[in-house]
């Protein structure tokens, strides 16, 4: 299965190139801090798209899936949306959350937990056979640091590390964006708007022996 995956696009989705394939994966952050008419853009978007299947999990500046999740399921027509929840696809498990740590006092709030109990409550949801994860932020250590810091959950990186998902896809931090292999895990951080607004093509790769 030939699957691409991208995430941040901030309303810039039409200059993405995404190649053809059959699945898609979109990890959070589809607008600015705004309204149904962003989400009902995004979803015209997709339906433009050529692959199968379509995934979509919120991030930090999807306001509307945070505060209307099925208002926001019925705009996605065109895709499954996922909100602490597994799909099953061609016998590959597949498991989205929208949650990360309080970023900043300037960042959009969306799906923002503090640290500690709160975040380790919502990555303890994650299915033990999990195939493929999808989480807005990144676990801590792995491509997420910006400004010498770094923002992602440790917490997350623990059952991360416990159940061992064949895939990690993640964005949110824009000064990364590539594939790491590391153990059991391939981690792929999808963020396609780098620092200075430029925007970088979907990540692509094949999930094995499908």
């Amino acid at each position: 299965m030939k699957i691409s995956a991208f995430s941040d696009t901030h309303m810039l989705h039409q200059q993405v190139e995404i190649p053809s394939g059959d699945l898609l994966i979109f990890a959070g952050d589809m607008s600015v801090c705004k309204t149904v008419q962003d989400v009902a853009g995004f979803n015209n978007f997709l339906k433009g798209l050529p692959h199968h299947y379509k995934i979509v999990i919120g991030g930090n500046h999807d306001h509307l899936l945070a505060s209307s999740p099925e208002l926001g399921r019925e705009l996605l027509q065109d895709a499954i949306y996922l909100q602490d929840e597994a799909v099953v696809i061609e016998g590959i498990k597949i498991y989205g959350s929208p949650w990360q740590p309080t970023f900043n006092t300037n960042a959009c709030d969306a799906f923002a937990l503090p640290r500690g109990k709160p975040m380790y409550q919502k990555w303890d949801m994650i299915p033990e056979d999990t195939d493929i994860l999808i989480t807005h932020t990144p676990p801590c250590g792995i491509m997420d640091e910006d400004g010498g810091v770094s923002h992602g959950c440790s917490d997350l990186l623990g059952v991360v590390q416990r159940i061992a998902p064949k895939f990690h896809i993640f964005g949110h931090i824009h000064n990364h964006n590539g594939i790491q292999t590391i153990g059991r895990t391939t981690f792929i951080n999808c963020n396609v708007k780098d620092k200075k607004g430029r925007i970088r093509p979907a990540l692509t790769f094949a999930y094995p022996g499908r």
